[in-house]
């Protein structure tokens, strides 16, 4: 129970083993940028689990280079002013709505699967999800590779902003992909103040792709929690109501099979998912259960990344992509 500031006495705690199919954002598999993330309670998690502080949020001001938080213990890093010149290539996107250029697949995996005649690679869109364990990126060349799209992550819990957010955000936008942020959930702290630090630090942005609440079981955190179902769907709610009522968008769910075995099977069916299921096609890991998007490898590898990638794809073809783009633009 250490780390946990749940002001909840009901949770059920189950003790299980973790899933390992978590994503590959809270394992380093690349050289990663020195950064301090804050101060951490007493416990033995990686840095992106350091979640310390606990206080009201006020009104967002991520990217105002002044702001200034309660949150003083999670510095960001410093980074040079970058000129407002775009890349001449790829094509760039100008105005939430304009049709991209769809760059096809090139990416190569490390551990390949025959996913059959359901093979991902048939599909038209493709994707990636990155954090702080990818390094520096070039995000022109990863887009050439075949990044139609990038989910970003963006903070953990109450407090904890991933030191590469801020320049991967930017970053991915000169190169023309469109991009959006994702939340780790944390189970151990209250379902508004990890709402309100999400917010307060991702932009409310024109043509940004919906926000994203990643839920899942992480053997690596310090909190060890294991709710009932009930409680899982009671927190998810409130995290999703006030991200829906700030960015105006309903908010996709990531989340891994054993995760949603416990929890999500036949739950939340007006909302989009983003499916984990690197070894079998997500119908038969997630039976019944409709999807925009499907993580089928943690072990890509790009020009673009040292080290391995996320790769994903959107459950459609060209069409349905910028038709889809054009109603989150709308």
């Amino acid at each position: 129970m250490a780390g946990c500031t749940s002001s909840s006495t009901l949770d059920t705690i189950v003790p299980q083993q973790p899933s390992r199919e978590t994503t590959s954002s809270v394992i380093p598999t690349s050289p990663v940028p020195s950064a301090s993330v804050g101060v951490a309670q007493t416990q033995t998690a990686p840095p992106q689990e350091m979640l310390a502080w606990a206080g009201p949020v006020p009104e967002p001001e991520a990217f105002r280079p002044e702001a200034k938080t309660a949150a003083a213990a999670t510095p960001m890093p410093l980074e040079r002013p970058v000129a407002a010149i775009v890349p001449a290539t790829p094509a760039v996107l100008t105005t939430p709505g304009t049709r991209t250029q769809i760059y096809g697949h090139r990416f190569r995996d490390a551990k390949p699967i025959n996913f059959g005649r359901a093979s991902p690679r048939k599909m038209a869109v493709h994707g990636v999800d990155v954090s702080r364990w990818q390094g520096e990126i070039d995000w022109v060349r990863l887009r050439t590779q075949g990044a139609n799209f990038a989910y970003i992550k963006a903070t953990d819990g109450g407090d904890h902003l991933d030191p590469m957010f801020k320049k991967n955000w930017r970053k991915a936008k000169e190169a023309g992909l469109r991009r959006g942020a994702y939340h780790f959930f944390y189970w151990c702290r209250t379902a508004g103040e990890q709402a309100d630090w999400f917010i307060r630090n991702v932009p409310r942005e024109a043509g940004a792709l919906p926000p994203v609440i990643d839920v899942e079981y992480n053997g690596e955190s310090s909190c060890k929690r294991r709710l009932s179902r009930a409680r899982v769907l009671e927190k998810m709610q409130v995290f999703m109501d006030k991200l829906e009522a700030h960015y105006g968008q309903r908010p996709i769910i990531y989340t891994a099979p054993d995760f949603y075995a416990d929890n999500l099977t036949g739950e939340l069916l007006d909302y989009p998912f983003w499916l984990r299921s690197v070894a079998a096609h997500p119908s038969k890991r997630y039976p019944g259960r409709k999807w925009i998007f499907w993580q089928y490898s943690g072990s890509g590898l790009s020009h673009g990344v040292e080290g391995k990638i996320d790769l994903n794809v959107f459950h459609g073809n060209e069409n349905e992509w910028q038709d889809w783009l054009a109603r989150r633009a709308s």
